[in-house]
């Protein structure tokens, strides 16, 4: 399934682009003639039928070529790769903050749900959760770059990660920005499966029996409440990359989104395929590894698997 879903994502992506646009037009100056349209459209490839670029693309995906960009012939998955010393560690740094804040945030909601501090940090990440993370971003730097001045309102050391302190103070406002709209939202999903939890009768059982609330939670409750979780957990850390892709436009990050940005700007199709198929395989492996994860920590999908396959064994 992960290798067709992939499949299925490069042809329409593939083929939209060429729907939508043709690259000619960004490369020929104003005035050209027809002659020189011909020549540039000979020049990418794009004067061939579509089956026959489509196959060749997919022979160069086979040897994980991503082909060159149109308009600086420059190999894409070479600069994937150098623009990914940006986008990598601002996708994680964001996700480990987003889920600090949202595991205690979502927990204090559901166990004192009927208290104002409960009622507060719920109605607090629900709003949180409905503001556009690039407003979030343009706020914190009025406030903390050009009003406190606490740090740089935009841009990355040329030196890159030589000097680890200058490039992690560049990456906290972006970090701290979707780390507030991501962890609002996974606290929501927090406080649902906690509160699910709290209901069940295995929870009061527990108690019953003399256990403590912390006991009884981490033993019974934990594992449960874990495995909706995890699911959400992949989804969140998809969105956290396509988050960061989006606000290092804002910040002036040098990462996969100004890529892909000046890409669509200039109709670059080998680096917006790039980017995109990238970012879908990450998607996709992410979500393999979420199913995985919940076999792994609920015996009951292993057993319903496993019954399921001694079902069609017999049939």
């Amino acid at each position: 399934m992960l290798l067709l879903a992939l499949g299925l994502a490069v042809a329409i992506l593939f083929v939209v682009l060429r729907v939508l646009g043709n690259p000619v037009f960004a490369l020929i100056s104003v005035g050209a003639t027809d002659a020189d349209i011909a020549a540039a459209a000979a020049r990418l490839g794009v004067d061939r039928p579509l089956h026959v670029q489509f196959f060749e693309y997919l022979g160069q995906l086979v040897t994980l070529d991503l082909g060159q960009s149109f308009t600086n012939r420059l190999s894409v998955g070479d600069e994937i790769v150098r623009r990914l010393n940006v986008t990598v560690p601002l996708t994680l740094l964001s996700f480990l903050l987003s889920v600090l804040i949202a595991v205690p945030v979502g927990f204090v909601a559901a166990w004192k749900s009927r208290t104002w501090y409960g009622t507060t940090f719920s109605a607090a990440s629900q709003l949180a959760g409905a503001v556009p993370v690039f407003w979030v971003g343009i706020l914190l730097i009025a406030v903390l770059a050009l009003g406190a001045r606490v740090f740089p309102a935009g841009g990355f050391p040329r030196t890159d990660w030589e000097d680890p302190a200058a490039a992690l103070r560049s990456l906290a406002l972006p970090v701290l920005t979707i780390a507030l709209v991501a962890g609002s939202d996974l606290a929501r999903y927090v406080r649902s499966a906690t509160l699910d939890v709290l209901g069940q009768q295995y929870m009061r059982a527990a108690r019953a029996t003399g256990q403590s609330f912390a006991t009884a939670l981490w033993r019974h409750g934990v594992r449960n409440a874990a495995v909706p979780v995890i699911s959400i957990l992949a989804i969140m850390l998809s969105t956290t990359f396509v988050g960061a892709v989006v606000i290092e436009r804002v910040f002036a990050l040098p990462g996969l989104g100004d890529m892909l940005l000046v890409a669509i700007k200039e109709q670059d199709f080998p680096s917006i395929q790039g980017v995109l198929l990238f970012s879908t395989l990450l998607v996709l492996l992410l979500g393999f590894a979420a199913d995985v994860l919940q076999r792994i920590i609920d015996p009951r999908l292993r057993d319903s698997l496993s019954g399921n396959r001694r079902a069609r064994v017999k049939a």
